[in-house]
């Protein structure tokens, strides 16, 4: 159920995204972080490994896709 809700997650991300030529918040970087953090998670504990990633891969795409990214212009 998990990375059901992840694929959907990503597919509508990425159809919101093909227009634009630069992204402007952090998902795939929170997506990866999270996919770390769930796979320490899920060996280190009980937790099913596959669990784990989904649920990591799923909760670091949410906060990753809540902060956007700031743009510096350099003079």
């Amino acid at each position: 159920m998990g990375v059901l809700l992840a694929v959907f997650a990503v597919r509508s991300a990425s159809k919101k995204k093909k227009d634009e030529k630069e992204l402007d918040d952090y998902g795939s970087e929170g997506m990866s972080i999270g996919m770390c953090f769930g796979v320490a998670l899920g060996s280190s504990t009980s937790l099913d490994l596959g669990l784990g990633l989904s649920l990591g891969m799923l909760i670091g795409l949410a906060v990753g896709s809540s902060i956007k990214k700031t743009e510096e212009k350099k003079k």
